[in-house]
């Protein structure tokens, strides 16, 4: 019979053991703040001896190993014999694992649409009745999550499918600490403030932004970044959702709009470092290299929270180079809006072992012991940010909880013909200048017109 030792010298073997194993586990055993009395009483209440229980994700290597040590936990507490299986091909493996009737017990979806298609043909089983009331009081911008992580089934029936772990963040801006500081320069609070920063940056001689499109095949998405953060901050959310799903039209007033706001922030030579209309030409890895130049190349880089992987080598953030909050606009009074995309669990086959997994994400302990291992964010309130692995995460970890809203990449959620075709290619067209904003508008629309 299994015996459960939760918080006992057998679960802190575990972190022990991870540690041993090569994991990134910054937190000592029995150190961190780790809240194990969530994870006592989950314990006390499951009981799966005898049982399994299959995961299937988009997670490799060490990303792989660090939710390999939160599944070690889950064994521990219920009995469970757990398996996780990666694959970078899981777009497509999970649609024929589901048609052959073969499928795992709880998927990881890398992103919403896929997880709504196959709740739309039948492949997912909602998540415990109280999943989303538990979400709108523990997660951060609650309703948020809720709403991507509902679909409808074959019978139009709208039920909370997917529930989010892991999420990442788009709407930060990096910068040189040293850089502001030989100027005097005050991080920016809203958006106002951000244009009244980059106006004097220029009086003072400087350039305010480094912006790369280039990707190969493609480039264009960081545009649809900007447009989308820049959507959520002059309209209510509702507006995105309409935008996204073209229930309002490209050409909308209100997108045509946003489009125009893109272009005066980054069609601007004095605002851009080198042409303005030849970003396209740069690499989005390259883009943030202006930024660490003598003299700097530019003061200021919008990017998503994956950036300082492209940062010179030894760059220690937090010193050499930091972020903030992309901000709102304060007379729109929309709050603190966040743009970012992240994974979410879905029950791709019916097993009482899954609802149970299920419960053991809600605990604060599950989320902590995954925030003490490099690239985890979390919207989860109760989770305690100390237990993040650095500075970087904590501050990341923290623009998360303190949203109001959160939304899905855009682009992502729209058709690949749009989201990523002329959407793409719609934005190099205006951000070279070769096309105006009403004309892209109509272009982009007419790609979704051709699908319906």
């Amino acid at each position: 019979m299994h015996k459960k030792l939760i918080g006992s010298a057998a679960a802190l073997a575990l972190l022990a053991g991870a540690a041993q194993a090569g994991s990134h586990l910054m937190v000592a055993p029995g150190e961190g703040g780790f809240n194990w009395a969530s994870y006592e009483e989950f314990a006390a209440n499951h009981d799966l001896s005898g049982q399994s229980l299959t995961v299937f994700g988009p997670w490799l290597a060490g990303e792989a190993a660090s939710f390999e040590n939160l599944i070690a936990f889950f064994e521990e507490a219920t009995g469970a014999d757990a398996a996780y299986t990666g694959s970078d091909s899981l777009e497509q493996q999970i649609l024929i694992d589901a048609e052959a009737g073969s499928a795992p017990d709880l998927t990881v979806f890398p992103q919403p649409g896929l997880a709504q298609n196959m709740a739309a043909r039948g492949f997912l089983t909602p998540l415990p009745e109280g999943t989303a009331d538990w979400v709108r009081e523990n997660f951060a911008a609650g309703q948020s999550w809720v709403d991507l992580g509902t679909y409808s089934d074959p019978d139009g029936n709208d039920a909370l499918y997917g529930f989010f772990f892991n999420v990442n963040v788009k709407s930060l801006v990096w910068y040189i600490p040293e850089n502001f500081e030989d100027f005097d320069y005050e991080v920016p609070e809203t958006m106002e403030e951000f244009v009244a920063l980059m106006d004097q940056m220029v009086a003072d001689g400087e350039t305010p932004l480094c912006l790369g499109l280039g990707s190969g095949g493609a480039t264009g998405w960081p545009a649809t970044d900007w447009v989308e953060d820049l959507m959520l901050r002059m309209h209510p959310p509702e507006v995105y959702d309409a935008w996204v799903s073209n229930d309002m039209p490209f050409t909308d007033p209100r997108v045509i709009e946003v489009l125009e706001q893109y272009r005066a922030l980054t069609g601007n030579d004095d605002y851009v470092a080198g042409n303005a209309n030849d970003t396209a030409a740069v690499d989005f890895r390259d883009s943030p290299k202006g930024l660490f130049d003598s003299p700097p190349q530019c003061m200021m880089h919008r990017q998503a929270s994956f950036i300082p992987a492209y940062f010179p080598e030894g760059t220690m953030l937090g010193e050499d180079a930091d972020f903030f909050y992309f901000p709102a606009f304060s007379e729109k009074d929309l709050g603190t809006p966040v743009l970012g995309a992240g994974t979410l669990f879905a029950i791709t086959s019916e097993n009482p072992a899954a609802n149970v997994f299920v419960e053991f994400l809600k605990t604060p302990f599950a989320h902590e012991i995954m925030m003490a291992q490099d690239g985890f964010l979390t919207p989860h309130l109760q989770a305690d940010p100390a237990n993040y692995s650095n500075d970087t995460q904590r501050g990341q970890g923290e623009i998360l909880t303190n949203a109001t809203t959160f939304r899905f990449d855009g682009s992502d959620l729209m058709p690949g013909g749009v989201g990523a075709g002329s959407f793409w290619t719609g934005m190099v067209d205006f951000s070279s200048g070769s096309k105006d904003a009403a004309t892209v508008a109509q272009e982009i629309q007419d790609s979704w017109d051709a699908l319906k």
